[in-house]
């Protein structure tokens, strides 16, 4: 008898056992997905600008907190696959300009057209940009979008207003068509070049009041080309 009570009790937590199991595997199937969490990255965007030597608004820009790269190269012109010497002749139509790539959630656009009107280049030089005189000089943003667009043409009329600028703005502003990439040699050319002469007279400077006058944007750290 007792072997047969041992025999039953056994049985017993083998049926609880499996009824048990029975259940959790119900309970998985019927409950509802959990969604892993995931992480949202906003999209990069792109501007190009143009003031002047492509060496010194490069240099500006790759010290920008929130820009991803900045890149020497030509824009604005008609001719297909410029080269430096012949955008050089002023030829061609294109300015030497640089295109930013940045990330909208760390830095704005806005902010960026305060760095590049006020401590990249002069936007009151026509044609011309220190030293260096021809079209290829210019002053312009080549806008990706309306929206770029419309915040170049409001912010330049509001430097206009507010006599912040004193003589009259001749920056272009024109959708970018194509941007060509400049000849390696130009890319990181004043960080890799700080004593030549051209560099320390005319584009340090320029870095240097950027650190002087925009700390919270200032990054140590160079941006790719």
């Amino acid at each position: 008898m007792q072997a047969i009570a041992i025999t039953s009790h056994y049985s017993e937590i083998a049926m609880i056992k499996t009824a048990l199991r029975a259940i959790a595997l119900l309970s998985l199937a019927v409950a509802p997905a959990v969604a892993s969490p995931t992480t949202v990255t906003a999209p990069l965007d792109t501007v190009v600008f143009a003031g002047g030597c492509f060496w010194g608004v490069q240099g500006v820009f790759q010290h920008v907190k929130g820009v991803v790269s900045a890149t020497s190269g030509y824009a604005g012109g008609t001719v297909g696959k410029p080269s430096y010497e012949l955008v050089s002749t002023g030829a061609t139509g294109h300015a030497e300009s640089v295109r930013v790539v940045y990330d909208p959630a760390r830095v704005s656009y806005q902010q960026l057209l305060e760095v590049f009107f006020s401590v990249a280049h002069d936007p009151t030089q026509l044609n011309r940009q220190g030293p260096d005189h021809g079209t290829q000089y210019r002053s312009a943003v080549f806008y990706q979008n309306e929206a770029q667009r419309k915040a170049t043409q409001e912010y330049i009329a509001q430097l206009t207003r507010s006599g912040t600028v004193k003589r009259p703005i001749v920056t272009q502003v024109a959708p970018l068509a194509t941007f060509y990439t400049a000849e390696a040699y130009h890319q990181d050319y004043a960080t890799l070049h700080p004593n030549e002469p051209y560099i320390a007279y005319n584009d340090a400077p320029k870095i240097a009041d950027l650190k002087e006058r925009y700390v919270s944007l200032w990054s140590d750290k160079l941006a790719a080309h």
